[in-house]
């Protein structure tokens, strides 16, 4: 029996930033290691989170941020997937960019639909769209404010128009906010506890969906 191959492609929060330490968590603290012990050794989970990471806005500050022109060299070099995880946004929702909450839903559906067409799947395509736990308030006052500038409330919006772009896709989605919420420091990151129950959700919500094995 092969391993089932799951793809993370994600921001801070999926290469594990820790806000507390300015550091990164333990790869058995952050979510994908979590889910990679949830799902146990018949599941191969990759980790492809990259702080900064939007969907497909090209960032004026630093290069190599736009997800939309990493997505197909990354699939197809880690090919032949299973199950893609996207979950983007957070960084789409700063200031800089002016992007309305359906501009970056915009964005996610071509990240989508660019995987779909790519010939890296073990069987039919299988991805699930991740809306991020929203920016808290509190962000645009605190030390993360100079980068972020007023993003909350266009955060807030991400879910509901993830989820229309899923179901128009044809896709899975998952709202992160249905368990968890960003942390106390900087209110756009996970904690060590998010980072945990996040892991064990998504790891459900894998099996629950994608849960027979392919044959060898």
């Amino acid at each position: 029996m092969q391993k089932k191959r799951i793809l993370c492609f994600g921001d801070s929060n999926t290469w594990g930033y820790d806000a507390r330490t300015k550091d990164r968590f333990p790869e058995e603290i952050r979510w994908t290691g979590v889910m990679q012990e949830k799902l146990g050794s018949d599941y191969t989970v990759i980790e492809e989170g990259l702080c900064g990471r939007t969907t497909v806005f090209e960032d004026p500050l630093v290069d190599g941020l736009r997800g939309l022109t990493y997505l197909s060299p990354c699939l197809r070099s880690h090919g032949r997937l299973d199950v893609l995880i996207l979950m983007l946004g957070t960084n789409d929702c700063k200031e800089r960019f002016s992007a309305t909450g359906q501009n970056i839903a915009d964005g996610m559906k071509r990240l989508v639909c660019l995987a779909q067409e790519l010939e890296v799947w073990e069987e039919a395509p299988k991805i699930l769209v991740v809306a991020p736990a929203p920016i808290r308030k509190e962000c645009e006052s605190s030390f993360a404010a100079g980068e972020m500038g007023i993003c909350s409330e266009k955060s807030e919006k991400l879910a509901k128009l993830y989820q229309e772009c899923a179901k128009e896709c044809g896709c899975h989605f998952f709202d992160a906010a249905s368990c968890v919420q960003m942390n106390s420091v900087d209110y756009m990151h996970l904690d060590e506890e998010g980072h945990s129950v996040l892991g064990n959700r998504l790891a459900e919500e894998l099996k629950e969906r994608y849960g027979n094995h392919r044959s060898s």
